[in-house]
């Protein structure tokens, strides 16, 4: 049997397998041995140089098809997301057409039908392109889902500090998304690993084949193919292990160091220090600001507020709107709304659910489009450039949005679920306006302290309240320097005993000279903070005038009936 076996292996041309045909260890060289010896039988083979380089070749193409095919199910899954019906048409039918088809049939098409185009492969190539094509398919659907997975606020909110789609993507979006993704691409590298074993229809040599040659001369088949099990079972379980780990570090529900963030870390949004518990974030020892007193502090702010390093002031209203209308499909929302915010003006919009509030607030920093009229930010459009009558969106959006520094502050808060509180301050002045890490670090800091939170840096937002989120998110849309701040009812979604933590801090800005835009139903915040109030009904403007015109004495009966309601509202809670 040995003779055989040599004689296959020198005819096959692979002298390992001849050279293992003549080394069998005496114990095991007899297919007669006692019932004892299987178990070394099984040791040996599972040991065996021979399938353990056929092993090798089976890990070294799952890995480039797996990095191929989730670079390309990357690519798939983004045109999957595409506004334009062409582009999604078409990786839809790639998808469709390649999870529809066997992969062996792939192979073999590659193999075999290409060469007759001119393009030829050899056995390795094609396996690792063959198996990358159809990983695509399946890796774009799983990157799909888990881009899927993240709330749509988070990447309105990197858009709203002026974050380009790309960025979002790798710095907000995909870090959040792989507690979702680690799952279906583990268990597709785990079924690559195994299915390389389709490879031996087009000869190339690795686990399985080589497995079968054995069998073909030995016919122990039980032995053999038990050990190469073994093998692949080992391969797998460094998957798993992989997965375990990485799922770890992606989990944003534990708390982690920012100290501890690497290389990788800063490409993807992402810090692969070991879980800890919450604690104060340290202050630098060099960092001039850990025990400055309120008057700095305030000094500092008031700085900050009157926008520090603008050009020269313009005259005129700082924001204007001009005959503003806006729909959705049919319904109306705003019907030719004009308004304008002094420079240092608090102006406060108020109105019932559904007066096109929040939709006139978006559109001041372009995350709503307008239909017809304009908006100007201290004499400048956001995102828009003047073609005769006509305004004509940027294809820059988000430049436009960095360079004209608008605060945003959301209803829901929109903190950044995967990055702690000082990360959420630090994001943009890093990432967008290229503000060094130490000193957005320290202005963070500083931040922090200033709304109450200087013990909090390292929290991720869900170890935090309501008031502290959203305490977080104003210090977060100051850290870019704002011109102007937007308000977007900052605390309709927070208890009663947390709104005025909240509403002293805008309060503190407002006396600082902040320029504020703020949509609230907070009479009394209205009454002691705003320069004047606007009352919107059914996409218009119903009054304006100073807090004793609107909401002291109000002309209109539409407003008068809403300051009843919201009253009777107050006086039942």
């Amino acid at each position: 049997m040995n003779r055989i076996f040599h004689s296959f292996a020198r005819l096959a041309g692979i002298p390992a397998l001849a050279t293992m045909a003549t080394c069998r260890p005496a114990w095991a060289a007899d297919a007669g041995d006692v019932d004892a010896s299987w178990a070394w039988d099984l040791l040996s083979y599972a040991t065996e140089p021979f399938l353990l380089q056929g092993a090798w070749v089976a890990v070294e193409i799952a890995a480039l098809a797996m990095v191929g095919g989730v670079v390309l199910g990357l690519g798939l899954a983004l045109l999957r997301l595409s506004h334009l019906s062409v582009v999604r048409n078409a990786a839809w039918f790639y998808i469709w057409f390649v999870r529809g088809t066997p992969q062996l049939l792939q192979l073999v098409f590659i193999y075999d039908a290409l060469p007759a185009f001119g393009i030829r492969f050899g056995t390795f190539t094609t396996a690792v392109i063959g198996f990358a094509l159809n990983e695509a398919a399946f890796s774009a659907e799983i990157i799909r889902g888990g881009i899927l997975s993240v709330n749509r606020n988070q990447s309105i909110a990197a858009s709203a500090f002026g974050m380009k789609p790309l960025l979002t993507l790798r710095r907000i979006i995909l870090p959040q998304a792989m507690r979702a993704i680690l799952p279906g691409i583990a268990n597709e590298t785990i079924s690559m690993i195994k299915g390389t074993s389709i490879a031996s229809v087009i000869f190339v040599n690795e686990l399985t084949f080589r497995a079968q040659q054995i069998v073909g001369q030995n016919f122990k088949f039980f032995t053999v193919f038990a050990a190469a099990g073994l093998i692949y079972l080992a391969m797998t379980s460094v998957v798993a292990a992989l997965q375990a780990v990485l799922e770890r570090r992606f989990d944003f529900e534990l708390e982690r160091s920012p100290s501890r963030e690497g290389g990788i870390g800063r490409f993807v949004g992402f810090h692969w220090g070991s879980p800890a518990p919450p604690s104060a974030a340290p202050v630098p020892a060099a960092d001039p600001d850990a025990t400055e007193e309120a008057a700095p502090a305030d000094l500092w702010l008031g700085e900050l507020a009157s926008g520090r390093g603008d050009q020269a002031q313009k005259p005129g209203p700082f924001v204007l709107g001009r005959n503003l209308w806006k729909a959705y499909g049919a319904r109306p929302v705003l019907r030719g709304v004009d308004f304008s915010v002094a420079r240092g003006e608090v102006v406060v919009v108020m109105g019932p659910s559904g007066s096109g509030k929040s939709t006139l607030l978006r559109m001041v920093n372009h995350l709503e489009t307008i239909d017809q009229g304009a908006i100007l930010v201290d004499g400048e459009y956001v995102g828009y450039r003047q073609v005769g009558e006509t305004m004509i969106p940027m294809r820059d959006l988000a430049t436009a949005r960095a360079q004209a520094r608008i605060g945003m502050v959301f209803q829901h808060f929109n903190l950044f679920e995967h990055l702690s509180a000082l990360e959420n301050i630090m994001e943009a002045p890093v990432h967008v306006h290229g503000v060094a890490p130490a000193e957005a670090r320290r202005t963070a800091m500083r931040l922090l302290r200033m709304v109450g939170l200087g013990n909090h840096a390292d929290h991720l937002p869900h170890r935090l309240s309501g008031g502290q989120q959203q305490r977080v998110a104003i210090a977060r849309a100051l850290a870019i320097s704002p011109r102007l701040m937007l308000f977007d009812e900052p605390t309709s979604a927070l208890d009663p005993e947390l709104v005025g933590e909240v509403l002293a801090v805008i309060r503190r800005l407002a006396e600082m000279g902040m320029t504020m835009l703020v949509v609230t139903h907070e009479v009394r915040f209205a009454r002691e903070v705003a320069d004047r109030v606007i009352f919107m009904d059914e996409g218009v403007v119903v009054e304006e005038g100073t807090p004793d015109e609107v909401l002291g004495a109000p002309r209109h009966e539409r407003t008068q009936r809403f300051l009843r309601m919201v009253e009777r509202e107050a006086s039942a809670g």
